[in-house]
């Protein structure tokens, strides 16, 4: 089943973006992040991240390079997800497999078919208040899972409010190269496809 943003042309449920990429306090976060396994086998333990550190996720590719600042506040275990598959390659040489113009950019997909992920979920349920404005990057879905649930596959909002409800956990904003998300957000059709193909080159945390 593929992890889709459902983009309808009637007006949804709306609400605002959480948090501000940052805890509060010293240490790690005490709270464990309850992983759920894909398919059959040991999910992995997620390392909480450095609550009170900003971290950076700067993703190069081959349209140029945009940097999100994670919102580890409101969704501590899908950033510590993406911070630790970030550093292990996950999102090198993937691609952007799905460009809607005037609405997302959608990637984080191993497979580039809009189905696969790392094997397992982490769930965030999003505030109420959550809204999907330009530069908001939040984690696509499954229709029948949860609100909240990630996996690796994440949008970027290229519109300047898509209306969304807020079921879709909250990973960061874009801080730098929004307008390298924007050009590439033209690179659609009407199928929903990349007209060129947009690759992650790199992946990295800061």
């Amino acid at each position: 089943m593929k992890y889709v943003v459902l983009f309808l042309l009637v007006l949804l449920v709306a609400g605002c973006g959480g948090g501000n990429g940052g805890g509060s306090g010293g240490g790690k976060s005490s709270t464990p992040c309850e992983v759920t396994p894909d398919v059959s086998g040991n999910p992995p333990d997620i390392a909480p991240l450095e609550k009170g550190k900003a971290y950076r996720l700067v993703v190069k590719t081959n349209k140029g390079a945009f940097t999100i600042a994670l919102d580890t506040k409101t969704s501590p275990c899908t950033t510590a997800s993406i911070v630790q598959l970030a550093k292990k390659g996950f999102f090198n040489g993937t691609i952007f497999h799905r460009i809607v113009p005037g609405f997302v950019i959608q990637g984080g997909d191993p497979t580039g078919t809009g189905t696969g992920g790392p094997g397992y979920k982490t769930v965030d349920t999003p505030p109420e208040t959550a809204r999907y404005t330009k530069g908001v990057v939040a984690m696509a879905k499954t229709m029948d899972e949860a609100p909240g649930t990630s996996g690796s596959q994440f949008f970027v909002v290229t519109g300047a409010d898509v209306g969304l409800p807020p079921d879709y956990a909250i990973l960061g904003k874009v801080v730098e190269g929004l307008d390298v998300v924007e050009r590439i957000g033209k690179l659609g059709d009407a199928n929903e496809e990349p007209t060129e193909r947009v690759e992650i080159q790199t992946a990295t945390v800061q």
